[in-house]
């Protein structure tokens, strides 16, 4: 199995002892939904080994590296890039693939430690996390006077406001809370 990109045509690899070759053409090794890419992982088969160029071009983050990876090794395929040298059926290989999975993990815990300092420092400073407010607190004063004096029913009430009858109901619920 290999997926090839167009740029390294003629590599050093011998394409005749290849079963199938799939190429993405024009399409960025960033994008994570690749319709080559995930028909040659669906093609990969128990002894099979897919083959790149270069890992870049197989994903931009170890995350999704790993994520790759580890689907070929569920479904007992193996893996082997050229450029660097990594081909998971020798234990270099899968040395160097457990040592990708490491940093990954650490590289995700490092992403969660900041964005859960950010937002605390965020709450700190008086700054709102997360998706802003459908409505306003005047609004929801609204809302509570049409409901209980005018006796309007929730939905043509929402619909006044513009928001869906679940989403007022959540913020008058919020606004009895407080």
């Amino acid at each position: 199995m290999v997926l090839r990109f167009p740029k390294h045509r003629g590599g050093p690899l011998h394409w005749g002892r290849l079963k199938t070759i799939i190429e993405d053409l024009g399409q960025s090794g960033a994008e994570r939904n690749r319709a080559g890419l995930e028909q040659a992982i669906q093609l990969t088969g128990e002894g099979d080994t897919l083959v790149v160029w270069r890992l870049d071009r197989l994903g931009r983050s170890l995350i999704d590296l790993i994520g790759i990876l580890g689907q070929l090794a569920d479904r007992g395929a193996e893996f082997h890039s050229l450029t660097e040298a990594i081909d998971t059926n020798s234990s270099g290989g899968r040395l160097v693939f457990h040592m990708m999975g490491a940093l990954a993990e650490f590289e995700r815990n490092l992403i969660s430690e900041r964005t859960k300092a950010g937002m605390a420092a965020a709450k700190l400073s008086g700054k709102q996390i997360g998706r802003p407010r459908a409505l306003s607190d005047d609004q929801i004063q609204e809302a509570e006077h049409l409901l209980t004096l005018e006796q309007m029913p929730l939905p043509e009430v929402s619909s006044l406001l513009g928001v869906h009858p679940k989403t007022l109901k959540r913020a008058l619920e919020r606004a009895k809370g407080e």
